[in-house]
């Protein structure tokens, strides 16, 4: 979280009174972001990952968030960021035997190794983890991903739920992703069928049709059918998918992994001149 400026008072009423100056962030509303598109949950997923690899590997130490919960934290352009560090911690477990490192959970519970040091290893990362994977990674990542990246997603999901080897936020971020990789953003993203149309689709430049909306899920216009492709084939295909689609327009924008936002039109009563735009009829069903 982006700290612009702090202001330290000690007065007579309240002893010790810092005041932290922040950036404005929107409340992390779980129903809210559940009804976004999968890719704006993924990169929400994708910033808290580079969190958790930071706060593994902060310059304090491994630190832990004792209170981890979605009300901690907000979205700031489109990432998460944690705000509340009042219950966050850098002291590792001290042990004598395993039985000592038991982490306890609602749904399961863990024992970690105790190090020949005396201390629960990686007890703060592990901690975080599976929180993240509780409150986060469970809900946010499966829920209608693309089928190319689900056995990816599965991976990740139970590398963070079960605690395996590759249960560390190391992992996570360098795992082969999105996070590194362009090519395989666009290798990911793309559909993963290889859909053949019977309809035809007629091309027509520089043309915009600003009517005939409908509404679709999940959509980045909540009037109309607004959603992201990775070609024309894939705008074809889901056109195709919608009974009430008789059109799509191509427009100049993207999301942040590069694919083209697309409008979906139920008809092209009405085209109108726009050198920004590329306008695909529906000629044939």
């Amino acid at each position: 979280f982006q700290l612009y400026g702090y202001c330290y008072q000690d007065s007579n009423d309240i002893p010790d009174t810092l005041t932290t100056i922040t950036e404005l962030g929107s409340p992390l509303e779980m129903i809210q972001l559940l009804q976004t598109s999968w890719e704006d949950r993924f990169r929400i997923c994708l910033s808290l990952v580079r969190l958790l690899h930071y706060l593994a590997h902060s310059p304090l130490g491994s630190v832990t968030l004792l209170d981890f919960r979605p009300r901690q934290f907000v979205i700031v352009d489109g990432e998460l960021k944690v705000t509340d560090l009042d219950d966050a911690s850098i002291e590792e477990s001290s042990c004598t035997s395993n039985s000592d490192c038991f982490m306890e959970f609602p749904a399961r519970n863990f024992t970690l190794p105790c190090t020949v040091e005396g201390r629960c290893q990686s007890m703060n990362e592990k901690r975080n983890l599976y929180n993240a994977y509780r409150f986060f990674f469970t809900y946010l990542l499966p829920h209608s991903a693309p089928p190319s990246l689900r056995p990816l997603l599965d991976k990740i999901v139970n590398a963070t739920g079960n605690h395996n080897k590759h249960g560390n936020a190391k992992y996570l971020l360098f795992y082969p992703s999105p996070s590194v990789n362009s090519e395989f953003i666009q290798k990911c993203m793309k559909s993963a069928n290889t859909h053949k149309s019977d309809s035809f689709y007629r091309r027509v430049p520089e043309a915009f049709i600003p009517d005939e909306n409908y509404r679709c899920w999940p959509s980045y216009h909540h009037k109309g059918c607004l959603l992201s492709v990775f070609d024309v084939n894939e705008a074809i295909e889901i056109c195709d998918s919608y009974s009430q689609c008789k059109a799509f327009v191509l427009t100049n924008q993207t999301t942040w992994t590069g694919r083209q936002l697309v409008f979906f039109k139920m008809a092209s009563n009405h085209i109108v001149p726009d050198p920004d735009k590329i306008t695909y009829v529906k000629v044939t069903d």
